[in-house]
């Protein structure tokens, strides 16, 4: 087998090479190659010691010169080359408390998480699979190296990143492995927010998010996401629905593009559902304001899991738009369609429409050809408004405070009610958007504020 490696990184392995160390790469770029996928980087490992390697190359950068790890510069790019180790003892389910450098590669590979990613290529030696990594990813499966149990023991973030492995691939999880999740799962709560983040994302970004059903499966959403276990759990009794709120959800993530802000808009659209929901004297189920405990939910647990705050924002504010109800758009709707433009912004519109879209098609065929349709003709509308120029903000409004001050209005708090009411007039009757019609209607206005101050 012939994997090409990058000359910058060729480079690095024959000068370690030449100066009689061995050189390899490894890792998720092995892994990669033999899929035929282009890796994101280039890990190397090495019998060199660090401060040998340090002493190869002009530049390089201590990125964790600890663990035996150092980031040789070729150009403006970096290389992580890391010494042959042994990882000491895992006292917090995290990370070595030490480490032991080692000639031997075959111990450095056996403390790797998964078969896939424990294999080793140079040139010269070529592809070096001490664990079954080939087999397993001709069986499409995720194996731990060794005995699951005590690669989990050892750092519990493993547990999730097979789930990720599997949702990213498209592989089953081992069932070897999957026992030792399903024992160990609960060691997840000693790993950082952030971590976990960063695997969830890659998950729900992947090509099989509905892996996610791996890891409520296996107990490790009780863990870190316990709201998505009680969706898994709450059940639709409605024309509308035909799965559980959590089935519904991850159709409802598979059904829209991989960007991070729909795919978690998705995966909390839903969230408020069990909180809210009520059960009529039909036996039908009705989740009543759902999308504001939702949104409120999902600001809490985005932030529970150290996500940023325009991400928080925008998924929330997504999530307490995505159940409203467009009539038809051609007729008294398209006032509806812009009074929703201006409460999400124009920018993030076109991302509502696709979550709603994404949430009737993970529904009941009830109704569902009809919902489409209106959505359909919906982005119609929007792209026409968005082509009149019609007004949609206070930015848009042909009138400003500047403006008003110069007509004697002088009051912060009265400038502000004038413009809003303006705004609202606008927004259902776009041709009034004209100054010298908004400057008749400001002047009435504001007689009538004089006039009763408390209305």
């Amino acid at each position: 087998m012939k994997i090409s490696i990058p000359q910058p990184a060729s480079q690095i392995i024959e000068t370690l090479s030449s100066h009689g160390y061995e050189a390899y790469v490894v890792g998720g770029c092995v892994r990669d190659s033999i899929l035929g996928k282009t890796p994101s980087d280039w890990d190397i490992t090495t019998s060199a010691r660090p401060e040998q390697v340090k002493a190869l190359f002009p530049k390089t950068i201590d990125t964790g010169i600890k663990h035996g790890t150092v980031t040789v510069m070729m150009g403006k790019e970096g290389y992580e080359v890391t010494t042959y180790r042994i990882d000491g003892l895992y006292e917090d389910h995290r990370r070595p408390s030490d480490v032991t450098f080692t000639d031997n590669l075959k111990e450095d590979l056996m403390r790797r998480d998964f078969t896939i990613n424990a294999m080793a290529y140079n040139d010269e030696q070529g592809l070096i699979d001490l664990f079954g990594g080939m087999k397993d990813l001709k069986g499409q499966v995720i194996r731990c190296v060794g005995v699951a149990d005590d690669r989990f023991e050892e750092d519990a973030l493993r547990m999730l990143r097979a789930v990720r492995f599997a949702g990213q691939l498209n592989f089953k999880i081992e069932q070897g492995t999957r026992n030792a999740i399903l024992v160990h799962h609960d060691n997840l709560k000693d790993v950082s927010a952030e971590r976990i983040q960063m695997e969830l994302l890659k998950l729900l970004i992947s090509d099989h998010p509905e892996m996610l059903r791996d890891a409520w499966q296996t107990g490790l959403t009780g863990v870190f996401l316990p709201e998505f276990d009680q969706m898994m759990a709450t059940p639709q009794n409605n024309p509308h629905h035909r799965y559980t709120v959590g089935e519904h959800t991850l159709h409802a993530i598979c059904n829209i593009e991989a960007n991070p802000v729909l795919r978690l808009t998705m995966l909390f659209h839903d969230i408020g559902k069990p909180s809210t929901r009520t059960t009529d004297e039909y036996g039908i189920d009705h989740f009543y304001n759902h999308y504001k405990q939702g949104a409120e939910m999902s600001r809490i647990i985005l932030k529970r899991l150290k996500f940023d705050n325009k991400t928080t924002q925008l998924v929330s504010s997504l999530i307490l738009h995505h159940d409203i109800r467009f009539r038809n758009p051609q007729d008294s709707g398209r006032r509806h369609v812009r009074k929703v433009i201006h409460s999400i912004g124009a920018n993030l519109f076109p991302y509502l429409l696709k979550v709603m879209e994404a949430d009737v098609r993970a529904q009941s065929d009830y109704y569902q050809a009809e919902k489409l349709s209106i959505l359909a003709e919906t982005e119609e509308v929007y792209h026409e408004i968005l082509a009149a120029k019609d007004c949609l903000s206070l930015k848009d409004l042909k009138m400003n405070g500047n403006q008003l001050k110069a007509l004697g209005i002088r009051e912060g708090k009265m400038i502000g009610s004038i413009l809003n009411t303006l705004l609202a007039m606008v927004l259902e009757n776009p041709e009034l958007n004209e100054y010298a019609y908004l400057k008749e209607l400001a002047l009435k206005i504001y007689r009538q504020l004089r006039q009763n101050p408390e209305t």
